[in-house]
């Protein structure tokens, strides 16, 4: 297949041949899928955190031995160790920092004194005009239909928002998969699209087969946005655990939270008071239970039962929309060919 190359304010940011961004999925965008997604043309985004420093350390070295393309780290701005992350990126040389919280302005600084390029991501457009006047170099706009934590405005609403509204490039996120949304995302103004759930389906991602086989047979139906697991409205596929969360009430999700916590905890190294706090800073004024502020903080050993552990019964699994109509499980470097040459060809029967 040729290399169909299309060129935008993304690629001449950060130096790839392709306008297409793979996310940073905890526990999914380790080094071995960031490498192929980078290899292949696009971004790829290393989820950090589910790291200790060190690992992310030795994470962000693996990949940049597999890999002589430009990649990216996704950081989380309110972590009480973000500092220690960014001296990682600085020093590593690292091209991108992603946020899936907006960053200070402080932290925005010190990562472009750096050269490090910054990109948040964000689900509304006053925030997208926060960023970009704190001086972020570019911004992912993710609408309703994303996977993980997601807003109620669909894309195709908010995309053109937050394209009329800031001067930097933005790239589209949430309902994104093939070639023709990649047009679509160009006609809007975008500068190129991001993907979760799309990459997460491929042959190089680290998800264990059968959580791959639940999610290519669910339907659109199947994919749910529910506040019972950590508070915020989080987009998922409908699980076992997502159903007994949805039927228990605050005792029991208090006593399943503070089990799984203590499993994070030990995992993490992480103590009790920085749990809590870590819980306490993703509730954003909301009215949340205890409960709801430890599985918070430990949702990431949720997201691990699944994505890791194979255990479907036991964790959650995040998703787009997308994944009820994906089907197969190409390689990155076959899906990135395979979108770019359907954005080509969908570019040439447009009418002039």
């Amino acid at each position: 297949m040729t290399d169909v190359r299309i060129e935008t304010p993304l690629t001449k940011l950060v130096g790839v041949r392709h306008p297409l961004v793979q996310t940073g999925m905890g526990w999914v965008a380790g080094p071995r899928l960031v490498s192929a997604a980078a290899n292949a043309g696009a971004l790829g985004i290393l989820a950090s955190a589910t790291m200790t420093v060190g690992q992310l350390r030795s994470a962000v070295r693996e990949v940049a031995a597999r890999t002589d393309a430009p990649f990216g780290v996704n950081l989380r701005a309110d972590a009480a160790d973000a500092g220690e992350r960014v001296r990682v990126l600085v020093e590593e040389g690292v091209r991108v920092a992603s946020f899936a919280l907006a960053p200070s302005r402080e932290l925005i600084a010190r990562l472009k004194d750096a050269g490090i390029v910054v990109i948040p991501s964000v689900g509304a457009r006053r925030h997208a005009e926060k960023v970009a006047a704190w001086g972020a170099d570019a911004v992912v706009v993710q609408g309703g239909e994303g996977g993980g934590h997601t807003g109620s405005v669909a894309t195709t609403v908010l995309l053109p928002q937050v394209v009329d509204a800031v001067d930097i490039p933005v790239i589209a996120a949430g309902g994104f998969f093939d070639g023709r949304g990649l047009v679509a995302a160009l006609a809007y103004g975008a500068a190129g699209v991001a993907m979760g759930t799309r990459f997460l389906l491929t042959s190089d991602s680290t998800v264990p087969q059968a959580v791959q086989d639940r999610y290519l047979a669910a339907a659109a139906k199947d994919i749910t946005v529910t506040t019972k697991v950590d508070g915020l409205p989080h987009r998922m596929l409908r699980s076992e655990l997502v159903d007994a969360l949805e039927r228990s009430g605050r005792t029991t999700a208090l006593i399943r939270a503070v089990r799984r916590a203590a499993s994070f905890r030990k995992l993490s190294g992480l103590s009790w008071a920085q749990m809590v706090r870590d819980g306490l800073a993703m509730k954003h004024g909301r009215d949340l239970s205890w409960s709801q502020v430890l599985l918070a903080a430990n949702t990431p050993m949720l997201l691990k039962a699944s994505m890791v552990d194979g255990r479907t019964d036991l964790g959650v699994m995040a998703s787009g929309q997308v994944a009820g109509v994906i089907e197969d499980l190409p390689s990155c470097a076959e899906l990135v060919g395979r979108i770019m040459a359907e954005a080509h060809a969908t570019l040439g029967t447009l009418p002039r």
